[in-house]
Parts: structure tokens; C-alpha cells; sequence
């Protein structure tokens, strides 16, 4: 017999099509009563499915007790208990790969979107309200100043697009990076004074929920920009639909959210600010990538062999 798998949330439908083939899968975010399907099949899942922002939560692993492996589409941050895994003798896999290009292309993608007013733009040419007068100018990228909240990867990436496009980048973070010549902030306000487009790359951490907050919209100023391509938590999210409100800041381009996928309504009416659906890493090399390192964690299991990718 097929092992039985319980399949979280949604993946990549390739994937996806692949398990079902291969599996007894059984789909939890389709169920009608998510609760009751755990019932049926708690006694016969051998493995659980998820997403590595999603995770699994303690209660529903120990809720299985034929647990053998968590398979992630993605890297877990903090949602699947390792500890509790361990002792239950279940095994954790995830699926690294490389994002920065592509989160950095969205993030390049956004800062132009927004300055240049590209998704105005659109809707204003399909409204057909180019017939009665112009578009109002947006913000040439030349020469501007593109300030980059935490130098990692991701922040080297758009470092290297925002040069392109010939602006000056400037950055903040813990300490000073070896080797980059870009002009260094260990203040964060100082850094948002000095920027027309601040991009937050940083990693979400205790410290930095709320690390751009009323204060550092205020001074980014009226004709500066944000650009928030990490998590929704690193910005005060109350505090910037003010500032975008009140006209304190000129827009923002946001992939993340506090609470996605719910929005505030007052975002998504504001004509000065591009919405992506948390979409950094969602290319399709990216997932096809995720999804032959998520099956040959599950088969290497069922065939008594070395996992490629374990977590535990």
C-alpha cells in the first residue's frame, strides 16, 4: 500500500500532482472540517506535508502518532518544534535553495514600480483617464539614494540592481560590512534621512519588529519611499498607513504584511502604493527546485535510505 500523507497547505501544483501519484494523500486545507479528517486519518498518516512558512503545529504532531517525517516545501523559521520532533523520534526535512536573486529582483522591481508609478500607471490608462490629462510625474531613479535596511544577501542584491540603475546605496545594520564600500549608517534614522527609496532586507527578529516605526517614516520625509521586501512585522504597519495617509511619505512598494494574506482595506485603497502577495521567492525555478528536493526527502525515507536534506 501507498504510505498516507496529510498535506497541510497548499505547494506547487507539479508537486503536488507527483505526491498523488506516488502517495495516499490526503489534502487538510480542502477539508470541510479540517478536524474531523485529522480524526480519520491520525492513525495511519506516516508523513505531513507543509510549507516552510506554515509549519506544523506541536498539538497536531502529537496528534499522529505513525509520524515518521514533516516534509517542507521551503525552510522552516521557527514553525516546526525541532525539540518535540526529536523526541518523538520524527524526522524534519527542508529544501535550501538559493532566493536572493529573485527576492532582490522583486524588491528592484518594487522600488521602480513605486517611484516611477508604474501600477498607477496602468489603472489610470485602463480607467481611460489619459483621454482628460496627464498622469502626475513620478520620481526619476538616477542619481537618487537607495537606502538598504540589513546588508545580507538579499541587501547585496539590490545593492548591486539599485547601482544599476544608477543610485547611490547606502546601508544599515548591527556593524559594518567587511569589504563593501557603500557608506555605512549605524543609525538607522540617520540612514532614512539620507535615502529617497528605503528597502528593508533585514531579518525579522525580536529586535526588529517595529524597527521602522513613526519616527523613521518621518524622517525618510514627503518625498521618500519605502520598500518592504522582508517581513510585514519590521515596519509599523499602523504607522506607515499613516504616513501614506497624511502624505508624510511620497508611497511604498510592500511584498509582506503583518497579517497576510489579510491587508488593511486603507492599503489597498492608496493609489501611491504597489501590493504583491508575498511573492520574493516565487518563481517557477524556485519551486520546481523546492519541489525535487521535497521528493527525494520523502522517497530516500520510504526506501530506508540517507535523506538529502534533513533537518533532524
Amino acid at each position: 500500500m501507498k504510505p498516507e500523507i496529510l498535506v497541510l497547505v497548499p505547494i506547487y501544483a507539479p508537486t503536488l500532482a507527483e505526491l498523488e501519484r506516488e502517495f495516499t494523500v490526503h489534502k487538510l486545507w480542502t477539508a470541510r472540517d479540517p478536524n474531523a479528517l485529522v480524526k480519520v486519518v491520525s492513525g495511519s498518516v506516516r508523513a505531513v506535508v507543509t510549507s516552510g512558512s506554515s509549519g506544523i503545529d506541536a498539538g497536531l504532531i502529537e496528534t499522529l502518532p505513525k509520524l515518521e517525517i514533516i516534509g517542507c516545501f521551503g525552510t522552516p523559521r521557527g514553525t516546526v518544534d525541532l525539540a518535540l520532533a526529536r523526541r518523538r523520534a520524527v524526522v524534519v526535512t527542508n529544501t535550501p535553495d538559493s532566493i536572493t536573486e529573485d527576492v532582490a529582483d522583486l524588491a528592484m522591481g518594487l522600488i521602480v514600480a513605486v517611484m516611477r508609478r508604474i501600477t498607477e500607471a496602468d489603472r489610470f490608462v485602463r480607467a481611460g483617464r489619459w483621454l482628460s490629462g496627464l498622469l502626475p510625474p513620478g520620481s526619476g531613479l538616477g542619481g537618487k539614494t537607495c537606502g538598504i535596511i540589513g546588508l545580507g544577501p538579499i541587501g547585496k542584491g539590490i545593492a548591486k540592481r539599485a547601482e544599476a540603475f544608477r543610485m547611490t546605496v547606502r546601508y544599515h545594520g548591527p556593524r559594518r560590512k567587511d569589504g563593501v564600500d557603500y557608506a555605512f549608517d549605524p543609525d538607522l534614522e540617520s540612514l532614512a534621512r539620507e535615502s529617497d527609496c528605503l528597502v528593508v532586507a533585514c531579518p525579522s527578529t525580536p529586535q526588529t519588529r517595529g524597527l521602522v516605526n513613526a519616527r523613521i517614516l518621518d524622517v525618510l520625509g514627503a518625498d521618500g519611499y519605502l520598500v518592504n521586501i522582508a517581513r510585514g512585522p519590521i515596519v509599523d504597519e499602523q504607522a506607515l498607513i499613516a504616513a501614506l495617509r497624511d502624505r508624510r511619505i511620497a508611497g511604498a512598494g510592500l511584498d509582506v504584511f503583518w497579517d497576510e494574506p489579510r491587508i488593511p482595506a486603507e492599503l489597498a485603497a492608496m493609489e501611491q502604493v504597489v501590493l504583491a502577495p508575498h511573492i520574493g521567492s516565487t518563481t517557477r525555478e524556485v519551486r520546481e527546485e523546492r519541489g525535487r528536493k521535497l521528493l527525494a526527502n520523502l522517497r530516500a525515507h520510504f526506501a530506508g535510505k540517507s535523506l538529502p536534506t534533513p533537518l533532524t
